[in-house]
Formats: C-alpha cells, structure tokens, sequence
C-alpha cells in the first residue's frame, strides 16, 4: 500500500520540473530557479534515504509466497532463517 510520503517524494521533483520550465520561460536562471534545483535535489535525497530505510528483508531468509489461508489472503513475506 502506497504511503502519502510516498506519493508526495515521487510527484515533488515533477512538480519542481513543471515550476522550473515555467519560471525559466519568464527570464533566465534567477534565484528562484537554483533554488528549485537545490529542492530537488534535497527531494531526491530524501526519496533514496526513504526507500533504503523502508522495510528491509533479514539477510538469509526465505520468500513465502502470497497464499490463502482458512479463505484470508496472506500476503507474500520472507521468513527469517532459522
């Protein structure tokens, strides 16, 4: 299940893109423009460092796969080794 977060990291440098097209159409590079890079890349940052900290499987383990169980649907997981 997708998290606002989430969300929010992947369309926030395509929101800066967008700004970044219209505010260079208006003039050239200005303040405002290295300042929307440097919120990109901050953003861009963010994202990588929020994903490699996301739920990490244990070194060693076994996948089990996504199966059904007394009619409830147990999603896929990785059982830790023993």
């Amino acid at each position: 299940m997708l998290r606002l977060a989430e969300v929010a990291l992947l369309l926030a440098p395509i929101a800066a893109l967008v700004a970044w097209r219209v505010l260079a159409a208006v003039g050239g590079p200005s303040p405002a423009i290295v300042g929307i890079a440097a919120a990109t890349l901050l953003l861009l940052a963010a994202g990588l460092f929020w994903m490699s900290s996301a739920e990490r499987n244990p070194p060693g383990g076994t996948y089990v796969p996504a199966h059904v169980e007394g009619g409830r649907i147990i999603p896929g997981h990785v059982k830790p080794s023993d």
